[in-house]
């Protein structure tokens, strides 16, 4: 008596190229780096230039583009 085998598809392989989805917490890290830039931005001009940090004046406009930045580049990456 001969054996059956099951017959199964075999899984495609994915290509470098395929769009995998972003994992849940990426979307929230993301919108966090850009609101967290934005306000260190607002409170820089509406302490007038007394927070976050005072003693580095003008560079916590740096810190909050940069902060922003990291957003918008995750933002490139989002599916």
């Amino acid at each position: 008596m001969a054996r059956t085998r099951p017959t199964t598809k075999p899984e495609p392989q994915r290509q470098s190229g395929d769009s995998v989805p972003n994992p849940i917490w990426f979307k929230p890290v993301m919108f966090g780096f850009i609101l967290i830039g934005l306000v260190w931005i607002l409170i820089f001009y509406i302490s007038g230039s007394q927070l976050p940090i005072q003693s580095i004046q003008a560079w916590n406009l740096a810190i909050g583009f940069g902060i922003m930045l990291v957003g918008f580049l995750m933002m490139t990456r989002w599916r």
